[in-house]
C-alpha cells in the first residue's frame, strides 16, 4: 500500500516517519526543506525514542509523486485552497484522503471540491514541532483518532487503522462528529489563549483566573456540540482534558507557533466555522467569540 504525505511538518513528518519506519511505502511532499531532507533524511527526536529515516521518498511537487492508496493531508487549513491542484496527481479511483487538520468543517469543504473522493478525519493528540530543516521534535503524547467521513471501502479504512497501530501509534477508531467536537474542546481554548496572552498551556492552568476561563470556553464547545445534536461531548470530557493538560509538558500549540513565526493562523476552521454553526443552531459562544475577535486583530499585524 502506498501512502502520500502532503505537508511534512510537525504532524505529517511524525506520523509519516513512524509509518515508514514500520515498513510502509511513504512518499513525502516537502516545501522549504525539500533539498535538505532529500540529502540528509528525516530525524524524529521523540520522547518515545528518537530515530532517523535515512532514505526519504522526498518530492517538491505532487506531480512527481505516484498515485497513492492513502493520502495524509497535514498542511495547515489556511492552505486548503491549494488542494485543488495538490491532490489530483495523487488520486486513483480508490484513494482514501485522511484530513489530519484542526477545526470543524474541513471534510465538508474538501468533499465539495472532490465529490467522489473517499475522506476520513485524523484527530491528532500530540505535542510536536518542526522548527529546523528535517527535524521533528516530538515532546509528548502522539495518539490519533481516525474517523470515517465518506470512505466506502471499509477494508481500506480498517487497514489504515491497523498500519498506524503496527507503527507504534496509539490509534482509535471513532465516530466523526463526536471526534471533531472533542478535539475542539481542547483546541479552541488553548490555541487562541496561548496567542492572545503570549503564554504556554501550563501557565494558563496554573493561574486560577485563566484556568476558570479555559474551563468556561471548553463548556461553550460542549454546549455547541449538544445544540448540533452531537453526543459524547460532556463535562466529564472537559475535566479529562484539563487533567491531561495539567500533566503535559509546557507546550506552545500550533497556532502560537504560527503567530510567533509570522505565519497565517487557522482562525476560520478553528473558530469562525464552529461559532457560526453553533449560532445557526441557536447557541452562542460569547467567550470564544471574544477570543476569535482578538485573534483576527492580531492576525492583521503578523
Amino acid at each position: 500500500m502506498k501512502y502520500a504525505v502532503i505537508g511534512t511538518g510537525a504532524i505529517g513528518g511524525y506520523y509519516g516517519a513512524k509509518l515508514a519506519r514500520a515498513g510502509q511505502e511513504v512518499h513525502f511532499l516537502l516545501h522549504r526543506d525539500y533539498e535538505y531532507v532529500r540529502a540528509n533524511g528525516l530525524q524524529v527526536d521523540s520522547c518515545d525514542g528518537s530515530f532517523h529515516i535515512d532514505s526519504v521518498n522526498a518530492y517538491a511537487r505532487t506531480e512527481d509523486m505516484p498515485p497513492s492508496d492513502v493520502v495524509l493531508v497535514c498542511i495547515k487549513s489556511v492552505n486548503n485552497h491549494l488542494l485543488g491542484s495538490l491532490l489530483p496527481p495523487l488520486l486513483h479511483e480508490g484513494t482514501l484522503v485522511v484530513m489530519i487538520q484542526n477545526g470543524i468543517g474541513v471534510e465538508q469543504d474538501v468533499q465539495a471540491l472532490f465529490p467522489g473522493v473517499q475522506l476520513a478525519a485524523g484527530l491528532a493528540f500530540i505535542c510536536s514541532a518542526k522548527t529546523e530543516p528535517g527535524l521533528v521534535s516530538h515532546q509528548c503524547y502522539g495518539s490519533i483518532n481516525l474517523a470515517n467521513y465518506s470512505c466506502r471501502d471499509e477494508g481500506l479504512f480498517a487497514a489504515v487503522v491497523s498500519h498506524f497501530r503496527a507503527a507504534g501509534i496509539e490509534t482509535g477508531e471513532v465516530e466523526y462528529h463526536e471526534a471533531r467536537w472533542k478535539k475542539a474542546v481542547w483546541n479552541m481554548p488553548f490555541n487562541g489563549m496561548t496567542v492572545a496572552l503570549k503564554t504556554q498551556t501550563d501557565l494558563l492552568l496554573k493561574d486560577p483566573s485563566t484556568r476558570q476561563l479555559i474551563r468556561d470556553q471548553m463548556m461553550e464547545v460542549v454546549g455547541a456540540s449538544r445544540a448540533l445534536g452531537v453526543s459524547g461531548v460532556d463535562e466529564a470530557f472537559v475535566e479529562k482534558m484539563i487533567q491531561v493538560t495539567d500533566a503535559m509538558t509546557p507546550y506552545s500549540p500550533s497556532m502560537r507557533l504560527d503567530y510567533d513565526y509570522h505565519r497565517p493562523m487557522e482562525i476560520h476552521y478553528l473558530y469562525t466555522r464552529p461559532i457560526e454553526m453553533a449560532r445557526e443552531a441557536g447557541f452562542l459562544m460569547p467567550k470564544l467569540e471574544m477570543l476569535e475577535a482578538e485573534l483576527k486583530f492580531l492576525s492583521k499585524n503578523l
